[in-house]
């Protein structure tokens, strides 16, 4: 069924939000004519639209060229977002220390469609590659971490995800080919680990591990990036793949937070950080 059939469908708010979604790094600041041609509304709607995002403080308005720009308003949802996401609430400080350990950038990412989104993210001290801010999405099926998600579904519905995927060629090396890539697919799934050399972004070998939910779905990609200049994709496997597993395997069995679990009830998250009760003698556990 298609939602924007339904009853319950508030065609306004959808309209709003296809406003804001119009807004882009080409498309950074937009005329009212702009915004209607962007978002696909009359300029009258675009208008009201814009006026009424202004005036909650979503868009901002160049007093002087009319001119209309997202605000810095718009980044509230989504910190609120990686605030309280649990995944990344375990994560971070087994993120930090592989990007630690390794000298190397460290990102997490989860599904998004087609795409594979950052939601953590620990740059190198020493280098950094590419800029790729929390937030960022990469095409799925030139990611590393979009392999690794794509290698725990089945080869049925891998093969869909792929298909449905717009495979732009980004470099001489990204792969686009269906059966290239799910020979890839396969390959991931069989090692446990999925890599891309300079399929995304020039001089980039990307390397990523699943992270699993505790019913052993794959919900992330925990990545590492290096430099492709420095580092043998054989090189990189040895070094940094174990201690990659190690961590992942940390964020997929470490128990909840007691903020991931406080929806549950206070007594569970109490629980889990609970002192054992004194031995006799007044000696604890």
């Amino acid at each position: 069924m298609n939602p924007e059939s339904s009853t319950l469908y508030v065609q306004s708010l959808a309209t709003g939000i296809a406003v804001l979604d119009a807004f882009t790094a080409e498309r950074a600041s937009m005329s009212l004519p702009e915004i209607a041609a962007a978002a696909g509304i009359t300029r009258s709607a675009a208008q009201r639209f814009a006026f009424t995002l202004e005036a909650l403080g979503l868009l901002n308005k160049d007093p002087v060229t009319k001119r209309y720009s997202l605000s810095s308003r718009t980044l509230d949802s989504g910190c609120r977002y990686l605030e309280s996401h649990p995944l990344l609430d375990r994560a971070n400080p087994f993120l930090l220390e592989l990007n630690r350990n390794a000298g190397e950038t460290v990102n997490l990412a989860e599904p998004a469609g087609q795409d594979m989104i950052y939601i953590g993210r620990f740059p190198s001290p020493l280098r950094l590659l590419v800029h790729m801010p929390v937030g960022r999405r990469i095409p799925m099926y030139c990611s590393s971490t979009g392999r690794v998600y794509l290698a725990g579904l089945s080869d049925e519905e891998a093969y869909e995800a792929l298909a449905a995927c717009d495979r732009v060629k980004y470099t001489s090396n990204t792969l686009t080919d269906l059966d290239e890539l799910m020979a890839q697919v396969r390959e991931s799934r069989e090692q446990g680990y999925a890599y891309c050399k300079e399929e995304y972004y020039r001089g980039d070998l990307a390397l990523a591990v699943p992270v699993y939910d505790l019913n052993q779905r794959v919900v992330a990609g925990l990545q590492l990036s290096v430099s492709a200049a420095k580092w043998t994709v054989k090189r990189a496997l040895s070094r940094f793949i174990p201690m990659m597993l190690e961590t992942a395997r940390q964020i997929s069995t470490s128990p909840p937070t007691p903020r991931a679990l406080a929806p549950f009830g206070g007594g569970a998250a109490r629980d889990l950080h609970a002192q054992p009760p004194a031995r006799p003698g007044g000696r604890k556990g």
